[in-house]
């Protein structure tokens, strides 16, 4: 969900536009969205405005009967966001001006971003459109190099901001103060510089001031704005560092950071080139040939991630399948970051590509805009059959882990069945059983399938064997040789 914040006072001119606007750039960029509109005791006809506009828009109105000032309504906006959402990790909030000064159509940008693995989002309005007063130009110019806040943010007084709200959260937890006490153009640094010191990536992005649409002068002198950002200094830099050391605090104290909670799991630590080859029996026939290896290192999004594939080809009269699935997972995390599926079944050709953001907690398949939410340690099929190497396993153990990166195809479940000797790859090796579930999934780890896995009972947790059935009947896949750099081979 993304919440448009949008602090009012006196626009009558100018909001029911804003609005409409906003409801235009989410009708062509397709995400679920709410308005929250601060009325903050308009005295011109706004409030009428904002009541015509709330009967078509999923628009809130908080109407204040006395002036509480922008830095008090933004908060309250915020504030009320955060109330809202279920999921912080994955929604945001965007802060809007409703006099025109800012253009609507940057927060498809914005929100691109934030999908992308970023905390914060600033859109600086270095570039004018329209006329403005050189004073206020002037000021407008010297104000930011006043109220540095650090991460990259040139512009810190621009006030067009989408934050993820798990960022607000951090940065408001356990403090009874209010979150802004500046005014005006300092109040947008103080923001800044309150989540900037929790937020993990920040980027910045161009958007036009659009003085040419916007419908009345400003309230306050330029003079006053810049003395202001003069005397707020101070704060700010105090703002940036205290956050920074309650950062510290938390860590220091062993309490995670909501959005940076580390996976439990170990880092993948399969070597690149190790490949794992064997060959597919249908009974006493051989009806093909399946390949699962480690490819490289990747970058994905700028995490380091483990390529990883594993494929199945091969039929028998009149059934053909050919399979790929690929992962890409990360080095030191061991979460999916994409995953893609390739099927040839028969004359059945079907094709899954997603891109996973488990900072985000959502996912996305390739040829819908919708997103979906997905886990905090999301993993794939593909990442599974190597995830469960690591994993301890005793015999006669059921687990669960809720793991799947689709929510709704979870637990997924692992019982340890048995240990037994098996001969494969020239060799006799002793092997821990197991069976993999995935309720209401596809593939070899459908629950119809009823498939069994033969895993070394060494460190290497090799994959002997895998026996799963197929439309046609139960197929057997046996390794045949390996390579793994480091491992002596047979």
């Amino acid at each position: 969900m993304i919440y448009v914040c949008v602090p009012v006072h006196n626009e009558a001119s100018t909001v029911g536009l804003v609005l409409w606007k906003v409801r235009q750039v989410f009708t062509a960029f397709q995400r679920e969205y709410q308005i929250i509109a601060c009325d903050d005791a308009s005295t011109d006809g706004t409030t009428d405005v904002l009541i015509s506009y709330a009967r078509v828009l999923p628009l809130t109105v908080i109407k204040h009967q006395t002036r509480q000032g922008y830095a008090r309504s933004l908060e309250e906006l915020l504030r009320l966001a955060l109330q809202r959402t279920d999921r912080p990790k994955r929604d945001c909030a965007i802060t809007l001006h409703a006099d025109f000064v800012h253009a609507p159509e940057t927060m498809e940008e914005m929100v691109k971003r934030l999908e992308s693995g970023a905390d914060l989002v600033v859109a600086e309005q270095y570039r004018v459109r329209g006329a403005s007063p050189w004073p206020e130009r002037w000021a407008r110019k010297w104000a930011p190099r006043l109220l540095r806040v650090g991460g990259g943010v040139k512009d810190s007084i621009s006030g067009f901001t989408a934050l993820r709200l798990i960022v607000l959260r951090q940065a408001t937890r356990g403090a009874d103060a209010p979150l802004l006490t500046a005014e005006g153009w300092a109040a947008n640094a103080e923001l800044l510089a309150r989540l900037g010191a929790h937020a993990r990536r920040i980027e910045v992005v161009s958007s036009d001031a659009r003085y040419d649409l916007k419908q009345r002068p400003s309230r306050s002198s330029p003079w006053q704005q810049l003395l202001a950002a003069w005397r707020s200094r101070g704060l700010i830099s105090a703002a940036r560092k205290g956050s920074a050391l309650l950062v510290l605090a938390l860590l220091a104290a062993g309490r995670p950071l909501a959005a940076q909670d580390s996976a439990s799991t170990p880092a993948v630590t399969f070597p690149v080139g190790e490949r794992l080859s064997f060959s597919a029996k249908y009974g006493i026939f051989s009806v093909g040939n399946a390949v699962m290896e480690v490819v490289g290192l990747d970058t994905v999004r700028n995490a380091e991630t483990v390529h990883i594939r594993f494929r199945i080809s091969g039929g028998a009269l009149w059934y053909h399948l050919d399979q790929t699935m690929e992962s890409w997972v990360g080095r030191h995390d061991f979460r999916s970051r994409r995953f893609s599926s390739i099927q040839d079944e028969g004359d059945r050709h079907r094709e899954r590509r997603y891109e996973i953001f488990p900072d985000s907690g959502f996912y996305r398949e390739e040829g819908r805009d919708t997103t979906f939410a997905t886990v905090p340690e999301p993993l794939d099929d593909a990442a599974f059959l190597y995830w469960v190497r690591t994993v301890p396993l005793e015999v006669g153990k059921r687990y669960e882990y809720a793991r799947y990166f689709r929510p709704d195809r979870n637990p997924v479940i692992i019982e340890v069945v048995k240990r037994e000797r098996v001969s494969v790859a020239g060799k006799k090796w002793r092997a821990i059983v197991v069976s993999p579930k995935i309720p209401q999934g596809r593939g070899i780890f459908a629950e119809k399938s009823e498939t069994h896995i033969w895993l070394s009972d060494d460190p290497q947790r090799l994959v002997l064997a895998i026996q799963s059935k197929f439309s046609f009947g139960q197929v057997t896949l046996k390794l045949k040789n390996y390579v793994v750099p480091g491992m002596n081979q047979p």
